[in-house]
């Protein structure tokens, strides 16, 4: 067979999961972007949406470099499960709906211009900006909608995703998540474990206390049969003595 008959190889084009690079958050990042998944996920339970953090976006097929690896994002009409990198051509052409970056003087100047411009030609719908130590951004949190293919700023407050229907709010050094509609605040993975714990241990004080109710409720009863078995047996020997 000579080398024109031969079949062409395909090349195998390889898709990162890392960069090599060391990640170098603070712990404030670190912990933030965990506390904004958590919350996000479990505000999503019952969506059809995938919710991920720091994972390489790849939104070119067969062109690594075409990649971002948002903070956090959300991707609607997805499917929420475990994935080592997220390929848009294998997602029905999806890509984040939602990105959250969580900026510092290292980063903002991709945070503000080259990320907003990737996004935008992405067609990232919603993107927001937060400086949880106040370095340079002001104010510390910012938000910016999707309008015939450029950013514009929110200027409602709190600031709103109007897709994910969630409030976003500044406390502190902290960003949180609010339910508008209910005024409840989305909880961490911490507070989450505490709540639990605080449930199971108010469920095991009212069995405790119902256990307690029963026990008296027979004691009770129990008692009063003996008083009325002990009567029963005083009208008893009365009237045998009156015969």
């Amino acid at each position: 067979m000579s080398s024109i008959d031969t079949p062409a190889r395909t090349r195998r084009v390889q898709y990162p999961e890392s960069d090599g690079k060391p990640l170098g958050e603070t712990d404030q990042h670190r912990n933030l972007m965990t506390d904004l998944i958590f919350a996000l996920k479990w505000f999503l339970t019952n969506v059809r949406a995938y919710v991920a953090g720091n994972l390489f976006v790849y939104f070119e097929e067969g062109n690594p470099r075409a990649v971002v690896a948002p903070d956090v994002f959300v991707v609607l009409e997805v499917e929420q499960r475990q994935r080592r990198v997220f390929q848009a051509w294998r997602e029905d052409d999806r890509l984040p709906d939602v990105v959250i970056e969580l900026t510092s003087k290292k980063t903002r100047k991709a945070d503000q211009t080259r990320k907003p411009a990737l996004y935008a030609r992405l067609g990232v719908r919603e993107y927001f900006i937060f400086d949880p130590y106040g370095e340079y951004l002001r104010p510390q949190l910012q938000g910016f909608r999707l309008v015939d293919g450029v950013y514009q700023p929110m200027d409602e407050f709190p600031l709103r995703s109007a897709l994910l229907g969630l409030e976003l709010r500044q406390e502190d050094s902290a960003l949180r998540l609010y339910n508008p509609r209910t005024g409840e605040r989305l909880p961490t993975s911490d507070e989450e474990v505490l709540a639990r714990r605080a449930a199971e241990s108010a469920r095991a004080e009212a069995e405790k206390r119902l256990a307690a109710e029963i026990e008296a409720r027979r004691a009770a009863e129990a008692e009063l049969a003996r008083l009325r078995a002990e009567l029963h047996r005083v009208q008893g020997d009365q009237h045998g003595s009156e015969m």
